[in-house]
């Protein structure tokens, strides 16, 4: 039994290997031409599919999805007509995205329109159509086809010409709200006809080598950028350095209504299916460029992600409409009342208020921000993005200025030069903090112990220089260290490294150090120079570091004036500290709680 098991299991996957190779041939014969290709449909060959035939082998939703049947054999011919005619069904609007309850067709309507399809690709032939289809059809459009038909009855003929058999070939789906507003199939089709039509006539007039080549006229959204570049020197040094994504696969399956950015791979995702005039593809990619140099995916901080994305979305399309750079589409997040505001202070006023929260949308779509943690695509390399971003808005607004291109509201100047002098890093933050919290031992003078230099002058009393011991007790400082599992060992070395070097700096004999797991280890004072060198971690358990604090805090040893350091990944229980105090956190790490010391975000 076993053996047979595997045998058959064995013929299912070569059968299986072999339909994939034909449809994947298939599917390239529909993807060489360029209208269909430009449609942006995806496909769907999950065995576990519940819109896949049983015995056809494609249907098509109303969602652009065209689902295979992952084990049907057929040539590769087959396929490419099948899917070709899938492809149809949607560009010929059978197939619509709405939202709401949806009425799936007849017998009639499927029929009907699978007759125009078919009578469509004897004209326009893909692939090999099945041997069992007719060669000629009736005229006439859908709609007169299935009346005639309901008052007639319907041809024999025309019951299976569609490509899942007995089965309807065509699906209406309930377009989710999360992706915005409905794709509009038809006018998709009709721009993918319209701009291969129009390779044809620059192939033909030699502007260029093939329909796939590179075409004289650039895409809209391509113009904008280049205007940019060109004409608006405030974002020009940006917008050299941005790419465009015009993919519909990638907007579809991401939810980007409109567009999104990027800032850390430096791309703008935008949905070509969309149509806007020229004035509006600027607005929107400017837009998207602000926030990217603006750094706003990083200013948000413990803030809601979307609802920051919605509050630096009021503030930089009021800049763009006192700028006048394009025009603003219809939708888009505006206030004037919010004038003059910041993404921090317009956060402040909407997070409270929950009637507005649920008319928000972003260029995205309701509910999505449009400033995204990361990239879509392949990783890249990407430059230095601090230091790309401040160096072109800077550039770019000394330029804007120079040259009187136009006017500017005050609070974007205000932040423009904000970023041309970049915040201090981590490490000399800590050491400012160390300076002000962490006392440095004072020497006393005194004549009961003689100065060095007495010796050259003895006739001349000078009073010596010692520290006291009650002095140099006081001068320490208490580190909570995180040694759970989850605790990256680079965060340990580079944060004990610099609490190490600070110390010695600043004349610091020794520092209270625990470790917390599940429970506090007390290593008691360890001289700084050993800190970062020959400590051992104990423990690699879970993260409860309150009671280390509390023990530090109840030592008879530690001075009450010394300050706490709370090194951790931020996957820790909430604290309450009731002295002097400061975290040490990876860059990108949130506290779950509201820290009431700095936060020192190590990179």
């Amino acid at each position: 039994m076993s053996r047979g098991g595997g045998k058959n299991q064995g013929k299912d996957s070569k059968k299986r290997d072999i339909a994939g190779a034909a449809y994947s041939a298939g599917l390239e014969l529909v993807r060489a031409n360029p209208a269909l290709r430009s449609m942006g449909l995806t496909h769907c060959r999950s065995e576990t599919c519940e819109l896949v035939p049983r015995d056809g082998l494609v249907t098509v939703d109303s969602e652009g999805k065209v689902h295979a049947h992952p084990d049907r054999l057929a040539e590769p011919g087959a396929w490419a007509w099948a899917l070709a005619h899938a492809s149809l069904h949607v560009g010929f609007g059978h197939v619509p995205a709405a939202t709401g309850e949806r009425e799936q067709p007849d017998r009639f309507d499927l029929a009907a329109r699978c007759v125009v399809v078919n009578r469509f690709l004897l004209t326009f032939p893909i692939g090999v159509a099945p041997e069992h289809l007719p060669t000629s059809y009736p005229d006439g459009d859908e709609e007169q086809l299935a009346a005639r038909w309901r008052r007639d009855g319907l041809p024999t003929a025309y019951e299976r010409c569609g490509t899942a058999d007995s089965e309807p070939d065509q699906i209406l789906l309930t377009w989710p709200k999360w992706a915005g507003q409905p794709t509009d199939w038809q006018l998709a089709f009709a721009h993918a006809l319209a701009g291969t039509m129009s390779a044809a006539m620059d192939m033909a007039g030699g502007r260029r080598d093939s329909l796939d080549g590179e075409t004289v006229r650039k895409r809209p959204w391509e113009e904008a950028l280049s205007w940019f570049i060109s004409s608006y020197p405030l974002l020009g040094g940006i917008a050299s350095g941005m790419k465009i994504i015009a993919d519909a696969d990638i907007a579809h399956a991401h939810g980007i209504a409109v567009a999104a950015v990027d800032a850390t791979a430096g791309e703008i995702y935008i949905n070509p299916l969309r149509d806007f005039e020229d004035e509006e593809w600027r607005f929107i990619l400017a837009h998207e460029m602000l926030h990217a140099a603006l750094r706003h995916g990083d200013r948000c901080g413990t803030r809601d992600p979307y609802l920051f994305n919605v509050a630096a979305d009021y503030v930089i399309n009021g800049w763009l409409c006192e700028m006048q750079v394009g025009t603003m589409p219809e939708g888009l997040l505006y206030d004037p009342e919010l004038k003059g505001l910041s993404a921090e202070e317009v956060y402040d006023r909407i997070a409270g208020d929950l009637r507005r929260k649920r008319r928000l949308s972003t260029l995205r779509g309701k509910g999505t921000g449009d400033i995204l943690s990361g990239p879509l695509g392949a990783p890249g390399d990407y430059v230095d993005l601090d230091e790309f971003y401040r160096r072109g808005l800077g550039r770019g607004l000394d330029l804007h200025q120079r040259q009187e291109r136009g006017y500017l509201p005050g609070g974007l100047v205000e932040e423009i030069r904000a970023l041309t002098h970049p915040p201090l890093p981590w490490d000399a933050r800590l050491a400012r903090w160390f300076d002000e919290f962490v006392p440095r031992p004072e020497p006393v003078r005194s004549y009961a112990r003689p100065s060095r230099r007495q010796s050259a002058t003895p006739d001349i009393p000078r009073a010596g220089r010692y520290f006291p011991p009650e002095e140099v007790a006081r001068c320490t400082f208490g580190v909570v260290l995180d040694t759970s599992g989850s605790m990256n060992r680079v965060l340990l070395g580079k944060a004990l490294g610099a609490i190490a070097s600070y110390a010695e700096a600043r004349d610091v004999p020794a520092a209270r150090v625990v470790f917390c797991d599940t429970a506090p280890h007390d290593a008691g004072y360890l001289p700084v120079t050993e800190i970062a060198g020959r400590v051992r971690v104990h423990g690699r358990g879970g993260t409860v570091l309150q009671p280390g604090i509390d023990l530090l805090q109840r030592a008879d040893d530690f001075p009450p004036g010394a300050p706490l350091l709370v090194i951790t990944d931020g996957w820790c229980d909430a604290l309450r500290v009731r002295r002097e105090h400061a975290y040490l956190i990876p860059q990108g790490a949130r506290l779950p709680f509201t820290a009431r010391g700095p936060v020192f975000r190590v990179q």
